[in-house]
């Protein structure tokens, strides 16, 4: 089974709802979390945050976090799961930054850096990664590494 509809049977199983905030991914992982019929039962939304206006003003990024530490970064991945889920008002949250290509790299972060975040009542994990190939492949690698992560995040508050 798909992870996208393993994500759906469990946020169901659980009666969860998820909101997104997409910096990168300009929506694409909105886009498949509602291809799925009866996704309106646990999908409470989603921000496409690719200004740092946006992150700041509905996401309630503090300004000092992008200025110290950019937009792609741990704790502005934090910040936005965060903040979705505080404005969407939903139990998890799934917020993903980083540098799709092919510009906008640095040593430090080179093109293809994405940071996710899975965020909840309990926490937030963030996880760095380094994506290759060009922009539409890194933004694809993202979407797929998020829904994962929701996967085994669901997975583990099943079990406790």
């Amino acid at each position: 089974m798909p992870y996208d509809r393993q994500v759906a049977m469990l946020l169901r199983e659980a009666g969860l709802t998820l909101a997104l905030a997409e910096s990168c991914t300009g929506g694409l992982i909105a886009g498949r979390i509602t291809a799925l019929p009866g996704s309106s039962a646990y999908f409470a939304g989603g921000v496409v945050a690719y200004s740092n206006r946006v992150k700041e003003q509905l996401l309630q990024v503090p300004p000092s976090l992008l200025a110290e530490h950019g937009a792609v970064s741990e704790p502005v991945a934090r910040a936005m799961a965060e903040g979705a889920r505080l404005l969407l008002g939903s139990d998890l949250a799934l917020a993903v930054t980083g540098i799709a290509g092919p510009d906008g790299g640095s040593p430090e972060k080179p093109v293809g850096t994405v940071l996710i975040a899975v965020a909840d009542r309990s926490g937030c994990k963030v996880e760095r990664f380094v994506f290759s190939g060009d922009r539409e492949q890194v933004r694809k690698q993202t979407v797929d590494q998020g829904i994962i992560m929701l996967k085994k995040r669901l997975e583990a508050s099943k079990r406790s």
